[in-house]
């Protein structure tokens, strides 16, 4: 149910992101061909001290109550390899931009890094529709980005490597969960955008193989604040649950309408797939307490790598700040392009992305481990609930790491989902 404003946005940062690789605006750098020509030879520079690499994140916007925290953990990350001496012996460099919320912005900026800036490497991106807008800029460049958020599979890119998790990471496992749960009816609500739309389409699939009723299903524009009328009619179509896919600050309308209304945990659960510990503060723990959610990291986590974490990021922000899954996963994409780079010896893309497969690191979530055919990486589902103390704790694990599967290839329900 891709909307207009959607194909428009996507439409208008792909011709963007076409017409930016024809006018590359950095002296050292060659003008792209035609469609299909080698990308311009990189302008990244190993030869002093420093290494640049870019964080583009919307710094403003409606998904700045998201993204800020993500700038965050990447500039700690960013710390603490130069504090124990850097990449191949170089302090890392950061230039960083906002995308402000808007693709096509993503696309400009993206550009701006890799042929102006001339990093080595890009990290951030959160919606699936900045991750679109962009995708053909690094592919156009033969650059790569690091994408830290879940989101909806479907697509891989010897350009891009997908840190946080893909569908069968994240949005099965939370359908299995409410599967034993009893659950046998789900109501969809949903940002209008690539990631709630795809997302929708693969939870319709699972359902109508599994035997859950879907009772309804509504979206709403990012940003959107109004949620009276759809929570009226999640409450009327009287689900065994609430399959949320909302993203950004409208999760605090809708949640607040969603009390309003009477609704709770205990009658109708509402699980969540892009709300973790930072946007409970905004939503209100009030508002929130008793909710699921489905990720791979929790602050709650009892590790002491991820206590180091933690205390590292409360020490350099403040002991009010929290972590979250997408903070956690963007923090663990530095250090693994750090692998990458150090296993491969050089700062060649080429180079790392053939070191890449196998690549591992000892993150907060746990190990993880990139695969070197799709470049995304085994991680853990788990299931938790929203605590009164504002964190979030786990119910349910699945126990050990869960290979990536974009394409939903071992799930025969899902065939022709792709297409």
């Amino acid at each position: 149910m891709t909307t207009t404003r959607s194909r428009r946005a996507i439409r208008a940062a792909a011709l963007l992101a076409a017409g930016l690789v024809l006018s590359a605006c950095g002296a050292r750098v060659d003008a792209a061909g035609p469609a299909g020509a080698a990308a311009p030879a990189s302008c990244v520079d190993t030869s002093g001290s420093e290494i640049k690499i870019g964080f583009l994140n919307s710094r403003s916007g409606t998904m700045a109550i998201s993204e800020n925290t993500v700038f965050d953990s990447l500039s700690l990350a960013a710390e603490q390899i130069n504090a124990t001496g850097g990449v191949l012996g170089k302090r890392l460099a950061v230039v960083a931009e906002d995308g402000a919320s808007e693709p096509t912005i993503f696309a400009e900026k993206a550009q701006k890094l890799i042929r102006s800036d001339c990093v080595a490497a890009v990290f951030g991106g959160w919606t699936s529709s900045s991750r679109k807008a962009m995708l053909p800029v690094f592919e156009s460049n033969d650059s790569l980005l690091f994408y830290p958020v879940q989101y909806e599979g479907l697509e891989s890119s010897k350009n891009i490597f997908y840190t946080g998790a893909t569908t069968n990471q994240q949005i099965i496992p939370a359908l299995d969960y409410l599967k034993e749960q009893g659950v046998r009816s789900l109501f969809l609500v949903g940002s209008d955008y690539v990631f709630p739309q795809t997302a929708n389409k693969i939870i319709k699939a699972y359902a109508a193989a599994t035997g859950i009723e879907i009772k309804g299903e509504e979206y709403a524009p990012l940003g959107h604040t109004d949620f009276a009328t759809i929570v009226a009619k999640v409450r009327d179509a009287g689900a065994g649950a609430v399959f949320n896919t909302l993203n950004g600050d409208s999760n605090v309308a809708f949640f607040k309408e969603y009390k309003n209304l009477g609704l709770t945990p205990a009658t109708m659960p509402v699980i969540s797939v892009s709300i973790a510990e930072e946007e409970v503060g905004g939503i209100g723990v009030d508002n929130i307490v008793g909710q699921p959610v489905a990720w791979n990291y929790y602050q709650t986590i009892d590790t002491p790598t991820n206590q180091q974490f933690v205390d590292a990021f409360t020490a350099k922000y403040g002991a009010g700040r929290v972590t979250s899954d997408p903070m956690e996963a963007a923090y663990t994409s530095l250090f693994l392009w750090k692998g990458m780079v150090e296993k491969a010896g050089s700062f060649d893309v080429a180079a790392v992305q053939a070191a890449a497969g196998g690549v591992s690191y000892d993150a907060p979530e746990g190990t993880v481990t990139v695969n070197g055919e799709n470049h995304h990486i085994a991680k853990t589902a788990l299931i938790g609930k929203i605590g009164a103390d504002g964190l979030i704790h786990t119910e349910w694990s699945s126990g050990k790491p869960i290979e990536p599967d974009p394409y939903l290839k071992t799930y025969p329900w899902a065939s022709g989902l792709a297409s």
